[in-house]
C-alpha cells in the first residue's frame, strides 16, 4: 500500500531529476543533528558529515555531549519526501563503533571516518544522489540493551541529509533579473521614441512579471515550515526584494551596527570561517524554542524568549535554528542583522544608477543631434522635458520597490538591531508609502477633474505630456476607468507586508491571511478586470491564480491538517513544478512580445487601440503640425520648454481649475478671432485641454482636433447642448450613461 502511495511523487521526481543537469561527483551529506525528543541524552552543537559512494566512508566532524552510560543499538529510520525508504537496526558493537561500544558520558569531539559496506551502499537509490534539494531524512533512536530503562528511547537525533544539487541557482536569478530590466528599459525606450501604446503594454507586462517574481520572494520570507525545494526555489527571487550578498558591503553594515550601539550576528562567521556550530534551517512545524525551553531553567526561559524575538534562535544544546525572513539571510550569506541595511541600500543604489542612465543617455542624445549622429527630432520629447521623465522614472522604481522597503522596515521594528537603524526605518517607510500615496491621491484628483469636465479620466490623464510622464506609472498599466486601481494595490502590498513582517513566530496566521488576501486580489482581478486590454487582463489573472494557489500550499505546510509527511513532501515538488513552469511561461511570452514589438516597423501598430481611447489623447507631440512664429515666441517669452508647461507640476489642481475658468471666460473672445484666422495646432504648444464639452462631429482618431473644428462651432458655451448619445471622447472609459 505505501508503495501506491509512493509511486507518483517517485515518478515526478525521476522526470524532474532528467531535466535537470547532474554534477559529476556524487555525494551525499548532512550539516546539523538535531534532536527528536525532550530529555535527549546525545546532543549535538557541530555535526558535519559527507558520504562518498566512490570512497565507500563517511568522514564525519561532531561536537557532541552524552549523557548516557549503558549498552545501546541503533534504531535507523531513512525517510525521503515522508516516504520511509529504509529501517533498520545497527548494533554498535558489530560495526566496531568506537565510544559507542558501550556508550559513556562525556564530550565526542574528534572527527572520525565511518567505513560504509557496498550493501549498504546499495540499497541507496542513484537518483537520490541527482535529485535537486533532496528533503531525505535520517531519524535515529538510541535504546538501552540492559538495565533499567532496556528497551527504552535514551535520546533521539536527525539528519537532514542533502546531495549537494539545488535549483537556487545562478543562472536562474540573473536570467530572471536581466529579462525584467531590459523590458523596463525597452519601455522606456520606445516612449522616448513615441511609440507610447507599445510601451504602455511592455511595461505593463514587466511590471506584472516583477510582482510575480516578489511574490515567489514572499513565500520564502514566512515564518512557516517550508521543504527544501521550497526554500531553494524562492530563493532564486530574492534579489527582487534586494537581498544580495555582498562581502565588503556586510562589513561595512556590521560596523555601522556596532558603532550606532547594536549587536551584530556572527553566525554566518561561526558556520563558514570558524565551523564552530551547526544550523538548522526549519523545515517541520515542530516549536523548537519550546521543546528547548523544557530543558532550561525557568529563570532563563524569559530570557529566551527575548532572543526568540530578536536575533537568532539558540538551542540549549548550542545549535542555531533559523526560519522565515532569519532564514532566507542565511542562505544567502547575510547575518540577520545586516537584512535591512542590505534591502535599504541596494534599492537606494538602483535608484541612484537609474538616475545616472538617463542623465547620461539625455547627455547622450544632445550630443548626437549636435554632431548630426540622429535626427534632431529623435527622442525630442524626452530631451525637452527629461526632468519630468526622470521624476516618473523614479517614482515607477518605487513602486517596485515597495514590497521589500515596507516588508524589511516592518521587521526592523520586531528586531531593534540599533537605534540608529529604528531611526532609519521609520523615516525609509514614512517617506516611500508617503510618497505613493500622494502620487496615488493626485491621479485621483486629475482623473476626477477631467471626468468633470470632459466626462472621461482619460483625457487629461493621457492628453498632458507631463502628468502622464509623471504619474503615468500609476495608471497605465489601467484602463482609463479604473484609475483608481492602484489604490488597492498599494493596501495589497501594505497588509501582505504587515503579515510577513509581524507574523514570523505564527505560521497558521500568515498562511490564513495569505489566503484571504489572495483570494480577494483574484476575485477583484477577474471580476473588476482592471488592465488595459484582454491580454493584459489574462496575464495578471494567470498570475493571481497561481499566488492564491501557492497561498494554499503555505497551509498545508503548516501541518493544520495533520497530513502525513508524504503529502507535504508532493506538495513542496508540485509547487516548485508549478511556479518553475509559470515563471518560464511568463518569461517566454516577455521575451517573445518584446522583441517583436522592439524590431517591428511599427510597434504601435501590434496592438489594438484600447476602448478608452487613450491613444487619441496621447498623440505624440513631435507628430503634431509645426507652430506658427507667434505661438513659438510667446513661449520663448515664457521661459517654457516646447510641449510642457512652466507650472510646477505639484502645483494644487485648485489654481489650475481657475486658470481653467479664466480661459473659459475669456472663450468668446478667441472664438472671435479664431473665425478670421486660423492656426494650425503647434508642435511646440502642449496639448490643451477644452474646458467646454464641445460636440465634436469629427473622428478623434485623427490625432487631435483642430482649431477650424473650433471655428465653426458657433453655439457658445453657456448654451450648449450635449449630445443624446455618447461621443467618441466617451466610449469605452465607462462613462456612456
Amino acid at each position: 500500500m505505501k508503495f501506491s502511495v509512493g509511486a507518483p511523487l517517485l515518478a515526478a521526481i525521476s522526470f524532474a531529476s532528467v531535466i535537470l543537469p547532474a554534477t559529476a561527483e556524487r555525494i551525499l551529506q548532512s550539516t546539523s543533528l538535531n534532536i527528536c525528543q525532550e530529555n535527549s541524552g546525545f546532543t549535538a552543537s557541530l555535526f558535519n558529515v559527507v558520504y562518498n559512494p566512490s570512497e565507500g566512508v563517511a568522514r564525519v566532524n561532531i561536537s557532541a555531549i552524552s549523557t548516557i552510560e549503558a549498552p545501546v543499538i541503533f534504531d535507523i529510520d531513512i525517510t525521503a519526501y515522508g516516504y520511509s525508504i529504509i529501517h533498520r537496526t545497527i548494533d554498535p558493537c558489530a560495526v566496531g563503533l568506537a565510544g559507542f561500544c558501550p556508550m559513556g558520558t562525556g564530550k565526542l569531539g574528534d572527527p572520525f571516518v565511518i567505513p560504509v559496506s557496498t550493501d549498504a551502499t546499495g540499497n541507496i537509490p542513484s537518483i537520490a544522489y541527482s535529485f535537486p534539494d533532496l528533503d531525505a531524512k535520517v531519524r535515529v533512536f538510541i535504546n538501552a540493551t540492559s538495565g533499567d530503562k532496556a528497551g527504552q528511547s535514551l535520546a533521539c537525533v536527525e539528519a537532514l541529509v542533502s546531495n549537494g544539487q539545488t535549483v537556487n541557482l545562478i543562472g536562474v536569478k540573473w536570467a530572471s533579473a536581466v529579462v525584467a530590466g531590459l523590458a523596463l528599459a525597452s519601455s522606456a525606450f520606445l516612449s522616448g521614441l513615441g511609440h507610447t501604446n507599445a510601451a504602455s503594454h511592455v511595461a505593463a507586462n514587466a511590471l506584472s512579471l516583477m510582482s510575480y517574481f516578489q511574490a515567489q520572494a514572499m513565500v520564502g520570507l514566512v515564518g512557516i515550515p517550508l521543504p527544501p525545494v521550497v526554500q531553494s526555489w524562492t530563493q532564486d527571487f530574492q534579489w527582487s526584494m534586494g537581498i544580495i550578498s555582498v562581502g565588503w558591503m556586510q562589513r561595512i553594515f556590521t560596523w555601522f551596527q556596532r558603532s550606532t550601539g547594536g549587536t551584530p550576528s556572527t553566525l554566518i562567521t561561526q558556520v563558514d570561517s570558524l565551523a564552530t556550530v551547526s544550523v538548522e534551517i526549519q523545515k517541520r512545524a515542530v516549536d523548537l524554542f519550546k521543546r528547548g525551553a523544557a530543558m532550561l531553567p525557568p529563570s532563563l526561559v524569559e530570557h529566551g524568549s527575548n532572543l526568540m524575538k530578536r536575533g537568532n534562535v539558540q538551542t540549549s544544546y548550542g545549535s542555531y535554528v533559523v526560519y522565515g525572513i532569519q532564514r532566507v539571510a542565511f542562505r544567502a550569506g547575510i547575518e540577520s542583522t545586516n537584512l535591512f541595511l542590505t534591502g535599504i541600500v541596494f534599492f537606494y543604489i538602483v535608484m541612484g544608477l537609474t538616475t545616472l542612465f538617463v542623465v547620461a543617455f539625455k547627455g547622450g542624445c544632445e550630443l548626437a543631434a549636435r554632431q548630426k549622429w540622429m535626427k534632431g527630432d529623435t527622442f525630442l520629447e524626452f530631451r525637452n522635458g527629461w526632468r519630468t521623465v526622470l521624476k516618473g522614472i523614479l517614482f515607477r522604481m518605487a513602486l517596485i520597490g515597495h514590497p521589500a522597503v515596507t516588508i524589511l522596515c516592518f521587521w526592523e521594528f520586531t528586531q531593534s538591531d540599533s537605534p540608529a537603524l529604528m531611526v532609519m526605518a521609520v523615516f525609509f517607510l514614512l517617506a516611500l508609502n508617503a510618497v505613493l500615496g500622494w502620487a496615488a491621491f493626485r491621479v485621483i484628483r486629475v482623473a476626477r477633474r477631467s471626468v468633470a469636465l470632459h466626462r472621461n479620466p482619460a483625457y487629461i490623464l493621457f492628453s498632458d505630456p507631463q502628468t502622464l510622464n509623471k504619474w503615468g506609472f500609476l495608471y497605465i498599466q489601467f484602463r482609463a476607468s479604473a484609475y483608481y486601481f492602484i489604490v488597492p494595490v498599494l493596501g495589497y502590498t501594505l497588509v501582505k507586508s504587515l503579515f510577513i513582517a509581524f507574523g514570523q513566530n505564527s505560521g497558521i496566521a500568515q498562511a490564513i491571511g495569505f489566503i484571504l488576501i489572495e483570494a480577494a486580489a483574484l476575485i477583484a482581478s477577474a471580476v473588476m478586470r482592471p488592465w488595459m486590454d484582454k491580454k493584459t487582463n489574462s496575464f495578471n489573472i494567470a498570475i493571481c491564480s497561481v499566488n492564491f494557489v501557492n497561498a494554499i500550499f503555505l497551509l498545508i505546510f503548516t501541518s493544520v491538517f495533520d497530513q502525513p509527511a508524504l503529502v507535504t513532501g508532493i506538495i513542496g515538488v508540485v509547487l516548485w513544478i508549478l511556479n518553475a513552469a509559470c515563471t518560464l511561461v511568463l518569461l517566454l511570452m516577455l521575451i517573445i512580445t518584446t522583441g517583436l514589438v522592439i524590431f517591428n516597423g511599427n510597434p504601435d501598430g501590434r496592438y489594438k487601440f484600447m476602448a478608452d481611447d487613450r491613444t487619441s489623447f496621447m498623440k505624440s507631440q513631435s507628430q503634431l503640425a509645426t507652430t506658427t512664429e507667434l505661438d513659438a515666441l510667446a513661449i520663448t517669452a515664457r521661459g517654457e520648454k516646447p510641449g510642457y508647461s512652466s507650472v510646477l507640476d505639484l502645483e494644487d489642481d485648485d489654481s489650475s481649475h481657475n486658470r481653467d475658468s479664466l480661459f473659459r471666460g475669456q472663450g468668446s473672445v478667441a472664438h472671435s478671432t479664431s473665425n478670421n484666422s486660423h492656426h494650425a495646432p503647434s508642435h511646440y504648444a502642449p496639448p490643451r485641454s477644452p474646458v467646454e464639452p464641445i460636440n465634436r462631429t469629427a473622428s478623434p482618431y485623427n490625432g487631435s482636433v483642430s482649431s477650424n473644428g473650433r471655428s465653426h462651432n458657433n453655439a457658445s458655451p453657456a448654451g450648449f447642448k450635449p449630445p443624446s448619445s455618447p461621443s467618441p471622447w466617451q466610449r469605452g472609459a465607462g462613462y456612456e450613461h
